[in-house]
Order: C-alpha cells, then structure tokens, then sequence
C-alpha cells in the first residue's frame, strides 16, 4: 500500500455530493421501475426497456456508493485511489486540463497520458478510455484543484519548463 508520507494530495466525495449522486441515480431507477408498473406502456417492449434501464440505474447508484468512500491519491509516482487501484503513473502524463471546455466531471480535470490504459470507471470519482483520464464528480474542488495543480507542476519541473525543487 501507500506511504502515507509520500502523499502529496488527497481529494474524496463529499458527503452531500455523495448522497445527491447516489439519491439522484437511486430515485431515477425506482422511478423508471414504477413508471414501467402503474402505467404500462401499450408494447410490452418498452415496458421491459423501462425497467431494465431502472435496474441498471439502481446498480449504478449502488455501485457509486461503494466506489465513493474512496480517496484519490496523488504521490510523486502514480495518482491512485485508497484501495491501490492506479488510475495514472505521472510519467505516463502528457497534460493536465481543468478548462472549462474540458471533456471532464463537475470539479475535476482530465489527464492525457502517452499510451493508453485499460477501460475503467468508478462513477462519481474517475475514468479511463484510451489516453484520456478524468478525474472527479462528487469530489470537492478544495481538493481536486490543488491536486492538478501540483500534478501540473511536476510535468513542467520534469519537461524541464520549471527550475527544480531544491534549488
């Protein structure tokens, strides 16, 4: 596992996001569900479509709950998460966006690495496809915003754009 010392940043879902995260999905799936039963559609198909999607939105929710008491970890190595899944080595990335035009989550950034990854998705705290990651969602920007930054200022310090630390 981590050195706690060797953690430079911390960022994890916020109580209140969580739950609207979680209600939100939670309350879309029981309301496809009840829709599917007390007003049943004329084609039994949709009536299927209907509740399908209500069950998939129900384990989404539950799935969001078990990935949400996570932590994201940023050390001088990989940025993981608290159960040691590495969501990105630092050599691997190319470039850190928190723009606003960035294809990212409500207060987060999105990584370019050089090679891409294995697919993966933790709803409500990060993803990956391809080169492209992205890192947030029921976070809080108090943590995600310094934790990009200093993730930005490592790639500069190590593509030689910044003097480094113990100078």
């Amino acid at each position: 596992m981590l050195n706690e010392d060797k953690v430079l940043a911390r960022a994890a879902a916020t109580a209140p996001r969580r739950l609207i995260g979680v209600g939100t999905l939670g309350g879309l799936g029981g309301l496809l569900i009840w829709l599917a039963v007390t007003e049943p559609p004329a084609q039994v198909i949709w009536q299927v479509f209907l509740i399908v999607l209500g069950v998939v939105a129900l384990v989404m929710a539950w799935r969001m709950w078990q990935v949400t008491g996570r932590e994201i970890l940023l050390t001088e190595e990989t940025l993981s998460d608290s159960s040691g899944a590495v969501i990105a080595h630092v050599a691997d990335v190319v470039k850190v966006d928190r723009s606003a035009f960035a294809l990212k989550p409500s207060n987060g950034f999105a990584l370019t690495l050089r090679e891409p990854g294995r697919r993966a998705w933790f709803p409500g705290l990060w993803w990956r496809i391809g080169r492209r990651v992205a890192v947030g969602g029921v976070t809080a920007a108090r943590d995600t915003k310094p934790m990009a930054d200093i993730l930005s200022v490592m790639l500069m310090r190590r593509d030689g754009r910044l003097p480094p630390a113990d100078e």
